[in-house]
């Protein structure tokens, strides 16, 4: 059977045309693509290598020309005045600090009598030792006015002060006010 189906392809295969001609010339356009010379790899890179030194060359003339300086200097005098902050003995915080650090002190004596003497001696002994850090710091303060780290810590300082007074205040206010005993 299948020197039978070999001999029927062999067959078929010896009825093709052995020779197929274009539908139109094509050596014209062969010859065209042979003779016409061939572009160069480096010209499309060498344009590119070239617009960029173009580039750069414009924009530095254009930041050189900007930079440049000749005409005369105008001096703006600033129409506030800024005076710097100093810490030291003389130094004293803001109105608003003084009225809520002298509200909270109000608020810790009558606070503090409601407590017993133990506790009062304890809380009497915090803000000693608090009230001292400011001193010292204040002083040093004095002969280095222009040091940012005692700076940083004055003001420490005074937040554990007022932190200190808030939570004395609440301590008393949250002892008298539960009512689950």
């Amino acid at each position: 059977m299948t020197e039978e189906f070999d001999d029927k392809l062999d067959r078929d295969a010896r009825q093709l045309a052995t020779e197929i001609s274009p539908e139109r010339d094509l050596w014209p356009e062969i010859a065209t693509a042979i003779s016409a010379p061939r572009r160069s790899r480096w010209t499309p890179m060498l344009a590119q290598a070239a617009a960029v030194v173009l580039l750069v060359g414009a924009s530095s003339l254009v930041t050189y020309v900007a930079v440049k300086n000749d005409g005369p200097t105008i001096s703006i005098q600033p129409e506030l005045v800024f005076e710097q902050a100093s810490f030291g003995g003389n130094y004293n915080l803001g109105p608003g600090f003084q009225d809520a650090r002298n509200s909270l002190r109000a608020e810790l004596d009558a606070e503090l009598a409601g407590l017993s003497p133990e506790a009062r001696a304890d809380i009497r002994a915090n803000m000693d030792l608090i009230h001292q850090a400011i001193v010292d710091i204040n002083a040093v303060l004095e002969e280095e006015p222009g040091n940012i780290h005692l700076q940083q810590k004055l003001l420490q300082a005074y937040r554990e002060e007022l932190t200190m007074l808030r939570r004395v205040g609440g301590l008393t206010r949250n002892v008298t006010m539960r009512n689950d005993i």
